[in-house]
């Protein structure tokens, strides 16, 4: 392989655009917190912007190192990111909200360690798919594995109640296993057993079928469970065209619930309307396409794998977002990476996709 000294410089500006703009649009987002107090405006606002500084900064050091550093140490990286979500056990430390408890409270700042948990899974996945090589298409050496990781991260998840983290992390290791040349029939099983944990989540969980419920009827109870997805859908019409403009969102002031967390997209939608919605898609769709150019030139399976795996957990997040906001799926309660409120996602996100500028360095001969 040869290495190149410059980043990609088309996928680097695709992340430097989502995340610049992603805080342009928060900085308007977090305008209807006024509407509490000014106190929470700044507050959160000047978070979101050192998470910004520190999410660069995490780039910038992770496109530093060598890519090799992720594959040797990718079994303690795993280790020490299921040891960080065990402390969310520990009562004292963890912080709920909306019933979850997702965040790790250490007074001065709080972390989501399922965050660090989504990366870890990947860096260690391609690295063990990377290992077995052609054996992948055996049950032994390729689908046992990823159910066994599938067990343990999933009680961790299902703990916190956070099912659709989970929910990525198997179409991410599904998607990695197809690009390893995993056997269809196999895959199948993942699909079957997939459907068999959402059916009993839906089952057990009260929350969880109460969002199916209001998806298949959101106007049932429009003041209640449906009154989230009824204001997105005021929000994103309102926008019409080309927005009502920079800050002149109406909805974030009192009636979109989290304008700043994972109805972002709304308020987007109805400042910028639908060109400012599309760009903004555009935006994901070009970090995508650039991403799967880097892994078609990366020098080994290990690269290949690791950016096919974050590149694809940023779509699949971003969009399921954005499709639940649209109310094509159900509500899922998770943020617009790079856009919404959420220090810890932000800084390691950006972290991630340094590992692709490093690698996009590398190139076959």
């Amino acid at each position: 392989m040869k290495k190149s000294a410059k980043i990609d410089r088309i996928f680097l500006a695709s992340v430097i655009v989502l995340a610049l703009g992603g805080f342009f649009i928060f900085t308007s987002a977090s305008l209807g917190l006024l509407a509490q107090t000014n106190s929470i405006f700044g507050s959160v606002t000047m978070t979101q912007f050192v998470s910004l500084i520190l999410g660069l900064v995490a780039f910038y050091v992770a496109s530093k190192i060598p890519y090799t550093f992720w594959k040797k140490n990718a079994f303690y990286i795993l280790v020490a990111a299921i040891a960080l979500n065990c402390v969310l056990f520990i009562h004292a430390l963890t912080l709920t909200s909306g019933g979850a408890g997702r965040w790790i409270n250490l007074k001065f700042v709080t972390l989501q360690p399922s965050e660090f948990l989504k990366i870890a899974f990947i860096i260690y996945f391609a690295a063990w798919l990377a290992h077995v090589k052609d054996k992948v298409s055996t049950f032994k050496q390729g689908i046992l594995p990823f159910l066994f990781l599938c067990l343990i991260l999933g009680g961790l998840l299902l703990a916190q109640s956070d099912t659709f983290t989970l929910a990525v992390i198997v179409v991410t290791g599904g998607g990695m296993l197809i690009a390893s040349g995993a056997k269809l029939s196999h895959l199948g099983l993942i699909v079957l057993i997939g459907a068999l944990v959402v059916g009993g989540v839906v089952a057990t969980r009260p929350y969880a079928r109460q969002r199916i419920v209001t998806y298949l009827n959101p106007a049932a109870d429009p003041q209640g469970s449906g009154y989230q997805i009824q204001q997105s859908l005021i929000a994103i019409g309102s926008g019409g065209i080309f927005g009502r403009g920079y800050g002149q969102s109406v909805q974030k002031f009192g009636y979109l619930p989290e304008p700043t967390g994972d109805s972002i997209f709304a308020v987007e939608a109805e400042e910028f309307g639908f060109a400012g919605a599309v760009a903004l898609i555009a935006l994901f769709v070009l970090f995508a396409a650039r991403s799967f150019k880097i892994a078609t030139r990366a020098p080994d399976n290990f690269a290949r794998l690791t950016v096919l795996g974050i590149s694809m957990l940023v779509v699949v997040e971003s969009f399921v977002n954005i499709s639940a906001m649209l109310g094509v799926i159900p509500l899922t309660g998770k943020p617009l990476l790079f856009v919404s409120h959420g220090g810890t996602a932000l800084i390691i996100i950006l972290a991630a996709v340094g590992v692709i500028a490093n690698i996009s360095k590398y190139q076959k001969k």
